[in-house]
């Protein structure tokens, strides 16, 4: 029994710690992830303005300073495996301590998509932002 929850707690901290996706620039870190839009409570994507959906996906970035949310602004697209384009538009979202961006895109499919965004600053600095994921239509 206390291997099986060891065995358990270190897939939890593994989880955890490949759950973070951060790039930093400088003092700048930008933050970013994808989820499937049902991950949402009902309220919470009503209130961002996101449907939720089977075969939605959220990319959220949010902008980190010195410990303290940034606003700027955040652009970009993906490609699929096939080089199919598709453009992203963020909206931001302010809550006062915490500022971050939400787009919403659709997925039919187990796939690997290729992100390129470019994230500017609240010093007007403009970074280039490229990664790789593998989304999942929610069962």
């Amino acid at each position: 029994m206390r291997y099986l929850l060891t065995l358990c707690f270190s897939m939890m901290l593994a989880f955890t710690v490949q759950a973070e996706r951060k790039q930093s620039y400088g003092e700048l870190d930008v933050h970013y992830s994808i989820f499937n839009s049902t991950f949402l409570q009902p309220e919470a994507a009503a209130a961002a303005g996101l449907n939720r959906s089977k075969n939605q996906a959220v990319l959220n970035v949010s902008l980190v300073k010195n410990g303290q949310g940034q606003k700027g602004s955040v652009s970009g697209s993906f490609k699929n495996l096939l080089g199919q384009t598709q453009a992203l538009s963020f909206t931001e979202v302010d809550e006062g301590n915490a500022v971050y961006y939400l787009t919403q895109f659709a997925i039919s499919g187990q796939e690997l998509l290729r992100f390129d965004l470019q994230v500017t600053d609240s010093d007007g600095q403009t970074h280039q932002l490229k990664f790789n994921q593998e989304v999942f239509p929610d069962l």
